[in-house]
């Protein structure tokens, strides 16, 4: 086990948030560049959403497959791989010639992506310590914030300024960097359960996550939350360069900002689930998410920011409490239960962020918070049901998960 203090647990740390910042930072590049493809290639808000669709979308389905690959030809091979192909790809991104080539790159980066977050949570969860676990964990889930928040600062401010090319290829050169240091630092697994399986024992250990009394609700928290969130903020940016806010593409990339705040949300909720339990802190946590959506129907300008931001402390929390509650809960098949958690978080990204911009050209911000709003409730009727599941033992509610069942 690696435990605190040690050279590993520091060089463990800094990989895993160095390639969940590389990972979520190339991820979610375009997002504020999707006013600006829309009027580069003459788009609806709905298609030029593609450019993140586009990639959530092979990333769910990749993240199954890339579950059973880890198994057979080890976690640390696959994560390696996946961080030198999609810093190869963020390369090329800039240089696309036309939308087409540019969704086509964009697709590919959504197989190369799968690799990592497929794994990173059951890694973490064999190889750390269980007094290191929650801190690990959430510093993951907070590399994720700031990547996130990075790659949106980048690409947007940098559009304004040298145009979104040259944008993206300066943060495709930052992300290779990552990739580099991240290869030269993340420990070889000594715990792993690595057990290569056939097609059928595969099919089997997936199916055998839907038995568990929680699971299945966790995995639609997924899809519903992450809808929800990607929804907002990707037509925020329609939203705020309109009348009578007219902001700057600057200005609009400068909201994310308040990612930061999410960094922060999930490891503090990660410490305080651990001391009240998982239950209580995800129902909060949900309502607080819940609490940002609707602020943002206000038309003001500084409510629509307070709403993101809450939005973003309420997302990230229940996000990092509910990944360290599937490794809980899956002793067996745990990279599977991951990956079909994932899957479901994706997806959501992927269908409910491309139906927002539909709704979005149909009834601008009323019809984001139709999908956005709607599927926030239905996470909050979620998040209740959950509050109320049967405890698989009474430690389960109080104590680190543990690095290996």
């Amino acid at each position: 086990m690696i435990r605190r203090g040690t050279p590993a647990f520091v060089r463990a740390n800094i990989a895993f948030f160095l390639s969940a910042f590389a990972i979520f930072a190339s991820l979610y590049s375009v997002q504020p560049l999707l006013p600006i493809f829309a009027a580069e290639f003459e788009l609806d808000a709905g298609t030029s959403s593609l450019a993140l669709s586009a990639t959530t979308g092979p990333l769910a389905l990749a993240l199954l497959l890339a579950s059973w690959v880890a198994d057979r030809v080890g976690r640390k091979l696959l994560m390696v791989c996946a961080i030198v192909a999609t810093a190869i790809l963020g390369l090329l991104l800039p240089i696309a010639p036309n939308w087409h080539s540019l969704i086509a790159i964009r697709t590919l980066m959504g197989l190369s992506l799968s690799g990592l977050p497929a794994v990173a949570m059951v890694y973490l969860a064999e190889e750390m310590d269980p007094e290191a676990l929650g801190f690990s964990m959430g510093l993951y889930i907070g590399g994720t914030a700031i990547g996130g928040m990075a790659g949106r600062l980048v690409s947007g401010m940098l559009a304004d300024l040298v145009g979104w090319r040259l944008a993206l290829g300066i943060l495709g050169g930052l992300i290779a960097i990552a990739a580099v240091i991240v290869v030269l630092l993340l420990p070889k697994p000594r715990n792993s359960t690595r057990s290569p399986i056939g097609g059928r024992e595969f099919v089997r250990l997936v199916r055998l996550q839907f038995s568990d009394a929680g699971l299945p609700w966790l995995f639609a928290s997924a899809f519903l939350l992450m809808g929800s969130f990607v929804t907002l903020y990707n037509y925020a940016g329609f939203r705020l360069a309109r009348p009578p806010f007219e902001l700057s593409h600057t200005a609009i990339a400068a909201i994310f900002v308040v990612y930061l705040l999410g960094s922060v949300s999930s490891a503090w909720a990660g410490g305080l689930a651990q001391r009240l339990g998982r239950r209580k802190v995800f129902w909060t946590m949900v309502l607080t998410m819940a609490a940002g959506v609707f602020l943002t129907l206000v038309p003001n300008t500084i409510a629509i920011i307070a709403g993101l931001a809450i939005t973003t402390v309420g997302y990230f929390a229940a996000h990092g409490i509910a990944s360290a509650w599937v490794a809980r809960r899956a002793p067996i098949g745990r990279a599977q239960a991951s990956a079909i958690y994932l899957f479901a978080y994706y997806l959501g990204s992927s269908i409910l962020g491309t139906l927002g911009g539909y709704a979005w050209a149909a009834w601008e911000w009323n019809g984001v918070m139709i999908v956005s709003g709607g599927a926030i409730i239905a996470a909050m009727l979620v998040a209740f049901r959950l509050y109320y599941l049967p405890p698989l033992s009474a430690p389960e509610e109080v104590a680190q998960p543990p690095a290996g069942v």
